[in-house]
């Protein structure tokens, strides 16, 4: 079971709603208008638009199993003095002194340069069930980090 915010849920349906009714009757119209120009084994046009269609395909499977095993959450209704999913949290790196901010977020949802990170990052582990003050270390491939988290807000 995963939890996704509304838009990111909205996000992926309209990506597969697209991928269902656009991509792929264009993906099958090129495999048909490959397969009227001969040979199939030395048919390039054909291998490739069939290499696509099997490349949306698993992306379709994936997106219908992410939201068949999701729930949308609504972040008001949950616990804001912890560190937890969809809550931004403030924290001050101990060895340089620098500020930085991240809302954790659901894999599907995270990008760094929006200031959004996977709870399955290193970072979003240690800091799970923390609370404003609490020091933590995050191990990460360039070492340990220490933070202290200044505040948590949604």
């Amino acid at each position: 079971m995963e939890y996704l915010s509304q838009e990111c849920y909205e996000k992926l349906y309209n990506e597969l709603k697209n991928l269902v009714s656009v991509e792929l009757p264009k993906v099958k119209n090129e495999i048909s208008e490959a397969r009227d120009k001969g040979d199939l084994s030395e048919n390039f046009e054909y291998h490739a638009a069939k290499r696509a269609q099997g490349k949306l395909l698993s992306r379709i499977r994936f997106l219908e199993r992410v939201l068949e095993n999701s729930r949308v959450l609504d972040a008001s209704k949950l616990a804001s003095d912890t560190v937890g999913l969809f809550r931004k949290v403030e924290m001050t790196n101990l060895s340089t002194n620098a500020k930085v901010t991240y809302t954790l977020v659901n894999p599907h949802e995270a990008n760094v340069r929006e200031g959004k990170i996977s709870v399955k990052s290193p970072i979003a582990m240690a800091l799970m069930g923390k609370k404003a003050g609490d020091v933590v270390e995050a191990k990460v491939p360039a070492g340990v980090l220490r933070l202290r988290i200044e505040s948590i807000t949604t």
